[in-house]
């Protein structure tokens, strides 16, 4: 009986944000979640800037048709930002919010405004998504380890929108 009382104040536990949270998660696991969610959050806003600044800075005879396309990348990208954070905000956490925060945690590097032919953009972004998609990979797996199924069900997909941006990158190469 004992247990059963302990692990049922474990899992409603405050949270960080003050909230009580009942979602069968235990508030390590949430941690755990949250640091994860807040390392690809800070990729993807890292990957979001650099699809922004090629979309600027582009040149080559390609502009118009690679213009449209980071356009799109980005505003997908913003999606999924919007979509990670409310996460982290769903397991009782504060997202992190500062240019700061995401270039501490991110993997990816930023580059600075500069014209860029568009071979060299899509090279980058490429590299970008297959990085993106490694980590939140390995995400998915230690997610999936730890019993936090509905992040890694919303890793999952996000997943899979790297592996298809990479793919379309890689497209415009061959």
């Amino acid at each position: 009986m004992k247990n059963k009382a302990a692990k049922k104040a474990a899992k409603s536990s405050p949270s960080p944000a003050g909230e009580v949270i009942h979602i069968g998660l235990d508030s390590k696991v949430r941690s755990q979640a949250v640091k994860l969610l807040s390392a690809i959050l800070a990729d993807q806003h890292v990957l979001y800037a650099k699809t922004r600044n090629f979309h600027w800075n582009l040149t080559g005879h390609r502009f118009h048709t690679l213009h449209e396309f980071f356009e799109k990348q980005y505003d997908e990208l913003a999606l999924a930002i919007d979509k990670t954070a409310e996460r982290i905000r769903m397991l009782g956490h504060a997202s992190p919010g500062s240019m700061k925060e995401f270039l501490a945690n991110s993997t990816l590097k930023e580059v600075p405004g500069a014209l860029v032919n568009g071979d060299e953009a899509i090279a980058a972004l490429r590299d970008d998504h297959e990085a993106a998609a490694r980590e939140v990979r390995k995400a998915v797996d230690t997610l999936d380890e730890a019993g936090d199924a509905g992040t890694a069900d919303f890793l999952t997909d996000l997943l899979q929108s790297h592996e298809q941006s990479a793919w379309m990158l890689r497209s415009f190469l061959d």
